[in-house]
């Protein structure tokens, strides 16, 4: 099946695997309750257990510096997107209130990317993301 929208993330090529990988839970998780398009139904096995619903469509992960993720925020920003953000900061808190006054404090020509999730129709979505390749 072929989406009308796409849901990319990038994250920065010189994290440590646990934090792309934490980055990456906390966008596609504030995607999925931000936009309630993408968020499927709950899930049930054969004894009748339930489990969580998930995104309901492909996310793509691309990888990028510093550089290619101010690039693809501000692309996707001027293209009236859906944009997340997780910033270097937010490693040294830990709960949401502070992260959301750590990104607060700092404008966002000087935000220190980390990670950047990108929702909205298919081609603009790859058009904020060009030239970052595919998570590998």
């Amino acid at each position: 099946m072929r989406f009308d929208t796409k849901m990319a993330i990038a994250v920065r090529e010189d994290l440590a695997m646990w934090q792309k990988l934490n980055v990456t839970a906390f966008l596609a998780g504030g995607a999925g309750f931000g936009v309630d398009s993408l968020v499927g139904k709950p899930y049930e096995d054969g004894s009748g257990n339930r489990y969580l619903p998930m995104i309901g469509q492909p996310v793509v992960v691309h990888s990028a510096d510093a550089e290619g993720l101010a690039r693809a925020r501000d692309r996707a920003v001027a293209r009236g997107l859906q944009v997340g953000v997780y910033t270097e900061e937010l490693f040294a808190t830990d709960n949401d209130e502070d992260n959301r006054a750590a990104v607060r404090a700092v404008p966002a020509e000087e935000l220190h990317l980390v990670g950047v999730a990108v929702y909205g129709p298919r081609n603009a979505v790859a058009a904020a993301l060009k030239r970052l390749p595919l998570h590998g």
